[in-house]
C-alpha cells in the first residue's frame, strides 16, 4: 500500500496543464502508510486532507502584460493561492484530488476590463482575475491487482495504471475554461531516505477550452469554422506527457535538524497542434510547442515536528520553492504572438520563473 500511495503522491505533483499552481504540492502529502495485507484493513487505508496558501509574486498568464512608463514591459503577474486536496488510499490504488483559489493582481484584470494585456498592454486598474482549478489522479498497482510481487525488483517498487482529469474557469476577458484527461502508467522507485522518483509516460488530450479570442463576432464577423469558431471553445490534438516526480527526507542531517525534504516535479507535454485548433493557420496562430512545466526543487520544514514533537509530524508544513514552466499552455514562447508585444519582441508572459512560498496545515 505504502508504494501506492507514494506513487500518487508523485502523480499530483504534475500539472496536466495546469494550470498554474493547481497541482499538488509535496508539502500536501501524506507520510507514508506501513504496508499490511489488505485483506486485514478497512475500505480505506488512509484519508489525508490539507489546506494550502502561497504566494506567487511573479507568475505570468500567456498575453497579459502592461508597458511600464519607462517603456519597459510588464508580463508578471502576482497571485494568491488558495487550496485543498484530498489523498486516500484503499486495496488496489489512490485517489488524490486538488482544488484551487488562484487571485491576480491588476495586471491580470478580470473581465469586462480590457485595459490590459493582448488588447492595449496598459497598466489595469480593475480588479485582479479570479481562476478555479480542479485535478484529480487515480492509481491502480499492478502488484495489487494480479496479487503478485513481480512488479516489485530492485529500485521498482511497483507499476501502476494512472488516469485523471484537469479543469479550470477564470473570469478573465479570454475566459478560458480547460478540460483535459490523462492516462497511461506510472513507474514507481524507491531512494534513500524514505524516498521516492516516479516516472509516468501519459496520453494527454485537451478539449473543448474556450478562447474569446478565437469566437467569431470580436473581430469582424468571421467564417465560422474557417477564420473562427462561433462558441470559441478550442478543442485540441491527443499527444504525448511525460511526468517525473520525486521526493526525499534529508535524513543525513543531524537527528535534532531532521525536519527537511525536498522534492520535485517535471512535466513534459507534446505538441498538441495549432494554437488555434481546429482552424488551422489559415485562421492565425502559430503550431504549439513543448510544454514544460516544472518545479525543479522545493525545500520543506515540518513547523509542526520541530516545535511541537514528532507526535505532530507533517500536521503544519513550510515551504520554499522555484517554479519554471516554458512555453506555457503549449504557446510557442518565441513566436506566438499571444507572446509577442512586437515582432521579435516578447511581452514576457509565456514563461514563468518565479520563487514562491506556502504553508499547509493537515486536519
Amino acid at each position: 500500500m505504502s508504494s501506492l500511495r507514494r506513487s500518487l503522491a508523485a502523480a499530483a505533483l504534475s500539472l496536466a496543464a495546469l494550470a498554474p499552481a493547481g497541482f499538488a504540492d509535496a508539502a500536501d502529502l501524506p507520510v507514508k502508510a506501513k504496508p499490511k495485507p489488505a485483506a486485514d484493513l478497512p475500505f480505506f487505508l488512509v484519508i489525508d486532507n490539507r489546506v494550502t496558501y502561497s504566494w506567487m509574486p511573479k507568475g505570468t498568464d500567456p498575453g497579459v502584460f502592461s508597458v511600464r512608463p519607462n517603456g519597459t514591459i510588464n508580463g508578471t503577474t502576482a497571485k494568491s493561492v488558495y487550496s485543498f486536496t484530498h489523498f486516500d488510499v484503499w486495496g488496489y490504488g489512490t485517489n488524490f484530488f486538488t482544488i484551487s483559489m488562484l487571485k491576480s493582481d491588476h495586471n491580470d484584470p478580470a473581465a469586462p476590463c480590457t485595459n490590459a494585456g493582448t488588447i492595449f498592454g496598459t497598466p489595469a486598474t480593475c480588479a485582479g482575475a479570479t481562476e478555479i482549478y480542479g485535478l484529480f489522479r487515480s492509481t491502480f498497482g499492478w502488484n495489487e491487482l494480479f496479487n503478485t510481487k513481480a512488479f516489485t525488483a530492485g529500485p521498482l517498487h511497483n507499476v501502476s495504471f494512472e488516469v485523471g482529469m484537469d479543469a479550470n474557469s477564470e473570469n478573465s476577458f479570454l475566459a478560458p475554461a480547460k478540460r483535459d484527461v490523462v492516462a497511461g502508467l506510472q513507474f514507481a522507485f524507491d531512494l534513500p531516505y524514505k524516498g521516492y522518483i516516479d516516472v509516468a509516460p501519459l496520453m494527454y488530450y485537451e478539449f473543448s477550452n474556450h478562447n474569446a479570442f478565437d469566437q467569431c463576432g470580436l473581430f469582424g464577423p468571421g467564417t465560422p469554422g474557417v477564420t473562427c469558431i462561433a462558441d470559441g471553445n478550442t478543442s485540441f490534438r491527443p499527444t504525448w506527457a511525460v511526468e517525473i516526480n520525486y521526493y526525499m527526507d534529508l535524513g543525513f542531517l543531524p537527528e535534532n535538524m531532521q525536519y527537511f525534504a525536498i522534492s520535485g516535479r517535471a512535466g513534459f507535454y507534446g505538441p498538441k497542434g495549432n494554437q488555434n485548433e481546429p482552424l488551422g493557420l489559415a485562421g492565425g496562430g502559430t503550431a504549439t510547442k513543448i510544454e514544460i512545466n516544472s518545479e525543479p526543487i522545493r525545500l520543506t520544514f515540518d513547523a509542526s515536528k520541530a516545535f511541537w514533537g514528532p507526535k505532530y509530524s507533517q500536521f503544519v508544513t513550510t515551504w520554499v520553492a522555484y517554479r519554471y514552466w516554458q512555453n506555457k499552455f503549449g504557446l510557442d514562447a518565441n513566436n506566438s504572438p499571444t507572446c509577442l508585444f512586437a515582432p521579435g519582441v516578447s511581452n514576457n508572459s509565456c514563461t514563468e520563473k518565479t520563487v514562491y512560498a506556502g504553508v499547509t496545515v493537515k486536519f
